[in-house]
C-alpha cells in the first residue's frame, strides 16, 4: 500500500471514529453548532434560534474577542472549553460536542474557515454569498468533499413559507406560462466603516449582499438556469460610502424557457419585492424576504388575493435550515441548498460583474 492510500484510508476511518464518538447516528441527540462569529447576524439572529430547533443546539462559540466570547457561552449554559478564538479554532476537531461549524464571517472568510472546518472533521453551515469567486467556491466543495463532511449554505429563504408556497404556485402553473420574473432587494446601508463596504472583507458591493436575494429568487421562481446575463451599474463615487463598492447594480437574465428576470441590488434605497408574471396570471411577495412579515398575493393583473401559506412543520426559516443539515448529516442526503448551489451563483455573480464592466451580455451557456 502506498502511503498516499493508506493516509486516505487512514484518515476516513477517523472521520468516521469521530461521527460514531459524538453520536452523530443517534436520533434521540441534538448535533451541536459551533458559530463562528459573534456579530449581530450569529449573536442575535441565529443563536436565538436554537430554541425552535427539533434536532440542534448551540454547542460551541467562535470569536476574535474573548470577554464577548465567554459572556455567550455563560449566557447559553456552555463550559469554558466550549469557546474558541480565531487562533485555536483548528484544535474544534478535538470536541465531540460540535458536529457542524455555522461560518457567519464576513464573505471573505468563508473560504478559510470552511475549509479549517472541514479539516476538522466537521460539516459546515456557510452564510451566503458561498465566497468571494468561484475559484474559493470549487476549494470548499473540494476541501468538504475530502473530508467527507457536508456543505450547505445559509440560503434560508428555502424554508420561509411564503417563499415555498410562490415556489409551489409558480412551478405547479397557477400563473400560467412563466414570462417575467422581477425582483428587487436592498436597504440604506449609511455607515462608510462597515465591513459590507470594504472590499477586502465584502468582495464586492450590494450584489454580494442584496444581491443574492435577488438572483435566487429569479431561479427558484422560474426553476431554471440562466443562459445569459446583461448588467448595468449605478455608483455615485463621490459618496464616501462607495470608493470600493457598488452602490447600485441591474441585470437581466435570459432562461432556456424564453422567461426574462429583471434584477436589481442596491445600497442606496429599501427595497424587498418579488413578482412574476405568467401567461395566466401573476404571483406577488412583498416584503418577500424578511425574517418575518412577508406577504404575498395572486391575479390576473394585480393583487387581487392575499395568499396565507398551509401550516407547516412549526419552525422558522432559520431552525428549518439548521435542522435540515442535520436531517442530511444523519441521512447522508446532500442538502437542498448545497455547496453546488452556492457555486451556481457565484458563477453568475462573476458573469453580472463582467458584463456591468463591459458593457456588453454575457453567455452562460457556453455559447459564443
Amino acid at each position: 500500500m502506498d502511503f498516499a492510500r493508506r493516509d486516505i484510508i487512514l484518515s476516513a476511518a477517523a472521520l468516521a471514529l469521530s461521527s460514531a464518538a459524538c453520536g452523530a447516528g443517534r436520533p434521540d441527540r441534538k448535533l451541536g453548532y459551533a458559530i463562528v462569529g459573534l456579530g449581530s447576524y450569529g449573536l442575535d439572529v441565529i443563536i436565538p434560534q436554537f430554541a425552535n430547533c427539533t434536532h440542534s443546539r448551540l454547542a460551541a462559540v467562535v470569536s476574535g474577542d474573548p470577554f464577548k466570547a465567554k459572556r455567550v457561552a455563560s449566557e447559553h449554559g456552555l463550559p469554558a472549553s466550549a469557546v474558541y478564538s480565531y487562533a485555536n479554532f483548528d484544535s474544534i476537531r478535538n470536541n465531540p460536542d460540535v458536529d457542524i461549524v455555522y461560518v457567519c464571517l464576513p464573505n471573505a472568510l468563508h473560504a478559510e474557515y470552511t475549509i479549517r472546518a472541514a479539516k476538522a472533521g466537521k460539516h459546515v453551515m456557510c452564510e451566503k454569498p458561498m465566497a468571494v469567486s468561484v475559484a474559493e467556491c470549487e476549494a470548499m466543495i473540494a476541501a468538504c468533499k475530502t473530508a467527507n463532511r457536508k456543505l450547505m449554505i445559509g440560503y434560508r429563504c428555502h424554508f420561509e413559507a411564503y417563499n415555498l408556497e410562490a415556489m409551489r404556485l409558480a412551478h405547479t402553473g397557477a400563473a400560467g406560462k412563466i414570462r417575467y420574473v422581477r425582483s428587487e432587494h436592498g436597504f440604506v446601508q449609511r455607515d462608510p466603516s462597515k465591513w459590507r463596504l470594504k472590499r477586502a472583507l465584502s468582495g464586492g458591493g450590494s450584489l454580494m449582499d442584496m444581491g443574492i436575494y435577488s438572483l435566487q429568487a429569479a431561479r427558484y421562481m422560474t426553476g431554471e438556469e440562466p443562459i445569459a446575463v446583461t448588467a448595468r451599474e449605478s455608483t455615485d463615487r463621490r459618496d464616501p460610502r462607495f470608493t470600493e463598492v457598488e452602490d447600485m447594480i441591474d441585470w437581466t437574465l435570459e432562461f432556456p424557457s424564453g422567461a426574462i428576470a429583471g434584477c436589481q441590488s442596491m445600497y442606496s434605497a429599501n427595497q424587498n419585492h418579488i413578482l412574476l408574471m405568467g401567461d395566466a396570471g401573476r404571483i406577488e411577495l412583498e416584503p418577500a424576504t424578511r425574517y418575518d412579515g412577508n406577504q404575498m398575493w395572486v391575479g390576473k393583473d394585480g393583487r387581487e388575493r392575499a395568499v396565507t401559506p398551509p401550516p407547516g412543520p412549526g419552525k422558522t426559516q432559520f431552525a428549518g435550515q439548521l435542522d435540515h443539515l442535520v436531517d442530511c448529516v444523519r441521512t447522508g442526503r446532500e442538502p437542498i441548498v448545497s455547496g453546488e448551489e452556492g457555486l451556481r451563483d457565484m458563477r453568475i455573480v462573476e458573469a453580472i460583474y463582467r458584463s456591468a464592466r463591459e458593457g456588453r451580455t454575457i453567455r452562460l451557456d457556453g455559447r459564443a
